[in-house]
């Protein structure tokens, strides 16, 4: 098996190739397929899309790339109100053309799931489809999680797969109950505390008190 690059710090110049890494990992999946029903225009749209998101989480978060530039994590800190991008409504409409709807659908469903308890949120983990895709994404999980343990908050992420949440699972993510995207696909949402803390902190949604704003999942961000 080939060695899996140390992790490296994406910078501003980066952003364009990591939303291209994000689009390629959503340009066969149900909720991209949906989102973008035209394949001639599905790569260019999330492309847009994604990069308003990660250039967000370059100001919010912390974004990672392993060093060869094959695989890449977003991750939002969430222990605090994060606006959202700026100019969004603007932007996600050139972004979009005529597949605004379905984005502000999307949008709006995840906004009624959002976590109100402070957290790091993996929005975004891509990886090149490769040899050894499996192992890269384990390994760049597996960097990321130090980092974010460091930080002594725990870590969110949502699975739209059965391969994603296995590969949460073994990285001590706990499963929380699940909920359907607008194109019926569903999304687990898994949590997991930082290591050595003793318990897990109660879960609360927006819909059901005010709270933060979360990140964006899997195609729309914070």
């Amino acid at each position: 098996m080939t060695a899996i690059p140390p992790i490296v710090r994406a910078r501003w110049c980066d952003s364009g190739h990591i939303a291209t890494l994000v689009a390629g990992s959503l340009h066969t999946s149900a909720i991209g397929v949906w989102l973008v029903p035209d394949d001639d225009q599905r790569c260019n749209v999330l492309t847009a899309v994604s990069r308003i998101w990660v250039e967000h989480a370059l100001l919010f978060g912390e974004v990672f790339l392993l060093a060869d530039r094959s695989a890449a994590a977003v991750w939002f800190h969430r222990y605090r109100p994060i606006p959202p991008p700026a100019s969004y409504r603007q932007r996600l409409a050139a972004a979009c053309g005529d597949h605004l709807d379905r984005f502000r659908c999307l949008d709006r469903t995840l906004n009624a799931h959002r976590l109100v308890d402070a957290h790091n949120h993996l929005a975004f983990l891509a990886v090149q489809p490769a040899a050894w895709r499996a192992a890269r994404a384990s390994a760049l999980l597996a960097r990321c999680l130090v980092r974010m343990d460091r930080l002594a908050l725990p870590a969110y992420a949502e699975a739209t797969t059965g391969a994603e949440a296995a590969l949460y699972t073994r990285h001590g993510y706990t499963a929380r109950d699940p909920f359907a995207l607008p194109d019926g696909t569903l999304v687990h949402p898994l949590w997991r505390r930082p290591a050595g803390q003793r318990a897990a902190p109660a879960l609360r949604s927006s819909n059901s008190r005010p709270g933060w704003p979360r990140g964006k999942t899997r195609l729309t961000a914070p």
